[in-house]
C-alpha cells in the first residue's frame, strides 16, 4: 500500500473513536477492514441505523461517558466506572448522583474555571503587550 493510499484509510478503532463510538459494539464488517476517509465522511453525514442506535443508546466509550456525566476519565475510574456505559446507565447515574460523581463534577468545574482564568489572563496580558507597541 503506497503512502497516499495509507493516508486516505484508517483502521476501524480510529473511525470508531472520531465517530464517538465503542468499537465492539460496532458491527463485524466494521470492525473486520479498513475505513477511507470518504467512508468516514459518509457515515458522518448519513449514519446508518446501527451508528445512529449506537451514538443514542451505546455501549459508550468512556471519553462520551465522561462528556455525558460532565467529569474527566480520570473521574470516571477514580470513580470505579471502567466500562462502557449505555445511555440508560448514565441516566441512571446522574438521577443517583452518588458522591463521587458530584465531587467529580465539582473537580471538573474548578479545572475549568482555573482554564477560562487563565486564557483571560493571557488575554489581558497581550492586550496590554499590544498597547505598548
Amino acid at each position: 500500500m503506497s503512502s497516499q493510499q495509507s493516508a486516505q484509510t484508517m483502521k476501524p478503532a480510529t473511525a470508531a473513536k472520531k465517530l464517538g463510538v465503542y468499537l465492539p459494539a460496532t458491527p463485524a464488517s466494521f470492525q473486520g477492514g479498513v475505513v477511507t476517509r470518504a467512508e468516514l465522511n459518509e457515515l458522518q453525514a448519513n449514519p446508518p441505523e446501527w451508528l445512529s442506535e449506537l451514538r443514542h443508546n451505546g455501549p459508550h466509550p468512556r471519553p462520551v461517558v465522561a462528556a455525558k456525566l460532565g467529569v474527566s476519565i480520570a473521574g470516571l475510574a477514580r470513580g470505579g466506572v471502567t466500562e462502557p456505559l449505555t445511555t440508560e446507565q448514565i441516566e441512571a447515574l446522574k438521577r443517583e448522583r452518588p458522591e463521587w460523581l458530584e465531587k467529580e463534577r465539582a473537580t471538573q468545574a474548578e479545572v475549568r474555571k482555573e482554564g477560562a482564568r487563565i486564557k483571560q489572563r493571557k488575554r489581558e496580558e497581550q492586550e496590554r503587550a499590544a498597547g505598548r507597541g
